[in-house]
């Protein structure tokens, strides 16, 4: 009689990194969706200010340089990036920290690398579904992009490399209700004058300084992909930097509970 070729004794072990990765960003990206809170910053707050600002500019004289949904919608899909890669980002991970989340994490096949690199997958898949939906709207009130995808995308990813690291060292030295309050707070000093959502050229004097937040860095690079399909590189020079301070600031200062 013929032995049988498999065997059922346990192989214990790790997955693969790049399964551990892609479960991590599903399950992240899902509890961000179910997050009433989250997915308010993520979805509903940007599509009210593409609506409303376009409804405004057809009543008022903004003097803008071009059609108000042209005008809007980079800076909207700027928008979207910053409340998903640091607003939303540091209030889970302030919340995680809280509840021993990460520290349970920690202890698991997971490591440190890959535990990141699935926060940054989860923001990537939200954000996808942000920009789908944004340009839908935009569509439907007739946006006429001029626009170089591989431009927008290089600005979205520095932006959200930005942005999420400024958001996890944020979330990894303050508490998780200070984490809360101060994400929000910055999230609307930045809509209101950070140059996101208009140009650095509406606010005067102070848009020189917008010009190197990375809310405005991240709207002037998207307004150049999306207007004339051009690399704004000094904007992109601008992203890269703040990317590399927050990376820097968390890895020296983030701490896991």
């Amino acid at each position: 009689m013929n032995q049988p070729t498999g065997t059922f004794t346990p192989r214990p072990g790790a997955a693969p990194l790049a399964r551990q990765v892609l479960a991590q960003a599903s399950m992240e990206s899902r509890l961000m969706l179910r997050n009433g809170e989250q997915l308010l910053l993520a979805v509903v707050i940007p599509v009210i200010v593409l609506i409303g600002a376009v409804t405004a500019a057809d009543h008022l004289d903004l003097g803008l340089s071009h059609r108000p949904i042209d005008e809007f919608t980079p800076g909207v899909l700027a928008l979207a990036v910053m409340s998903t890669a640091f607003t939303s980002l540091a209030i889970a991970t302030g919340f995680e920290r809280r509840y021993g989340v990460i520290k349970r994490l920690g202890s698991s096949p997971l490591p440190r690398s890959g535990l990141l690199l699935g926060k940054v997958g989860a923001l990537l898949l939200v954000e996808l579904l942000q920009i789908a939906i944004i340009s839908a709207v935009a569509l439907t009130l007739d946006w006429q992009p001029h626009a170089s995808l591989l431009a927008a995308l290089l600005a979205i990813v520095l932006g959200t490399a930005a942005f999420a690291a400024l958001g996890l060292f944020v979330a990894g030295v303050m508490r998780a209700e200070a984490t809360l309050a101060l994400a929000n707070l910055v999230y609307l000093l930045l809509l209101a004058g950070g140059a996101v959502v208009l140009p650095a050229s509406a606010y005067g004097g102070f848009g020189t300084v917008a010009k190197l937040l990375p809310s405005g860095a991240l709207g002037n690079a998207l307004r150049h992909a999306l207007w004339s399909g051009g690399y704004a590189w000094s904007s992109m020079l601008v992203l890269l930097v703040w990317a590399a301070v927050g990376a820097v600031l968390t890895a020296r200062t983030f701490t896991w509970e």
